[in-house]
């Protein structure tokens, strides 16, 4: 069954009884077969800045602003930004926007083999600096607010600790990982013993989107791997969750390749030597030390997160400088945290609130 092309499993289902559960069998295979994408990123935009394949986006650009603080968001080297700004009614950027708020986002771009040895370094000191910049001077602001998700949220902090002197008012940072001396299963499978990573590196150049999504997929490979289909065969005539269904499927195969010089880097230096936490990463000669952020912190873990796992993420509170800071645990995952009932209900009205009340 399958080798079956659509046509001829379609026309197998026609000589099936024709009863509820036949009823179920047939959409659930139209949904998985036959049906169209839902169009992402619907959020009005318009391009400010770009270098190389990175693009600056400025939202609703002709929306009435209410606050004076604009919010960069920047994502990680892996999968797409839109996930910030996943469709209409489930959107962090679009509840933001539809708050007032001055938001732009920091997009990587998808990088080709010419692009292989980029290094953290080039994105963290050539890249993010100038974004900002470009920020302030956008929206004619004296200070700023950075958010970071995921990988883009340890980015974030790095440059938030390279560049203190910087008008950053907020750092608002979402299942950002920091502390690497036990990251779960990551820590047994990347083991500087076995694990052959300049090899690995050296073959492929970028390393391919589906190698790490892989490896994210075997964290839970029952729930990950079946888990969304079994869901989907029985509420398929539920159309809302149907919806939801295939945005969150369309982004989780929607990746990008990681430039083979960054994931060198991300992988040695945090994973295996765990250098972050420890003050001894050195990014183009200087020394990362998270005791030079100062400014306002949100620091966003989720408890069901098996990426970022909660307790990599607190211990940048105690790093930090900064006099008000604060750690908020959320019941999510590292996706539903942002995306879905939980993050429309909850987590993004208290994001947008915290920002609020920390940029008067």
């Amino acid at each position: 069954m399958i080798e079956l092309g659509t046509r001829q499993l379609e026309e197998w289902m026609d000589g099936l009884p024709k009863d509820k559960s036949y009823q179920q069998l047939k959409k659930f295979t139209e949904i998985i077969t036959t049906d169209a994408e839902p169009e992402v990123g619907q959020t009005p935009k318009e391009v400010i800045w770009t270098k190389n394949k990175a693009k600056l986006y400025r939202y609703q650009p002709a929306m009435k602003k209410t606050n004076k603080v604009p919010i960069l968001m920047i994502y990680a080297l892996i999968n797409k930004p839109y996930i910030l700004d996943l469709y209409p009614g489930n959107s962090l950027i679009e509840h933001l926007t539809n708050k007032g708020h001055d938001v732009y986002l920091l997009d990587w771009g998808t990088p080709g083999y010419e692009d292989h040895n980029m290094k953290l370094d080039d994105y963290i000191v050539d890249y993010i600096p100038r974004a900002v910049k470009k920020v302030l001077n956008t929206s004619n602001a004296k200070e700023i607010t950075l958010f970071g998700y995921c990988m883009g949220g340890t980015m974030t902090a790095i440059f938030t600790a390279l560049y203190p002197q910087l008008p950053i008012r907020n750092l608002l940072l979402m299942t950002s990982p920091i502390d690497f001396g036990d990251a779960g299963l990551y820590s047994n499978w990347l083991d500087k013993r076995y694990f052959q990573l300049d090899k690995l590196v050296d073959t492929l150049g970028n390393i391919p989107f589906e190698m790490i999504d892989f490896g994210n997929k075997l964290l839970n490979p029952i729930s990950n791997v079946v888990g969304p289909y079994v869901s989907l065969a029985d509420r398929s005539e539920n159309e809302n969750f149907v919806l939801n269904w295939k945005l969150m499927q369309k982004w989780l195969n929607d990746g990008i390749p990681f430039p083979g010089a960054s994931y060198k880097q991300w992988i040695r230096d945090f994973y295996q030597d765990n250098k972050l936490i420890n003050d001894q990463l050195e990014v183009r000669g200087r020394k990362v030390e998270l005791a030079n952020i100062n400014c306002n912190l949100l620091n966003i873990s989720a408890t069901r997160d098996n990426i970022a796992l909660p307790h990599q993420i607190a211990p940048l509170n105690d790093k930090v400088s900064s006099k008000n800071k604060t750690l908020h645990s959320v019941e999510a995952g590292h996706v539903s945290v942002v995306a879905g009932r939980k993050a429309i209900n909850e987590i993004h009205p208290y994001i947008e609130n915290w920002i609020t009340e920390n940029s008067k």
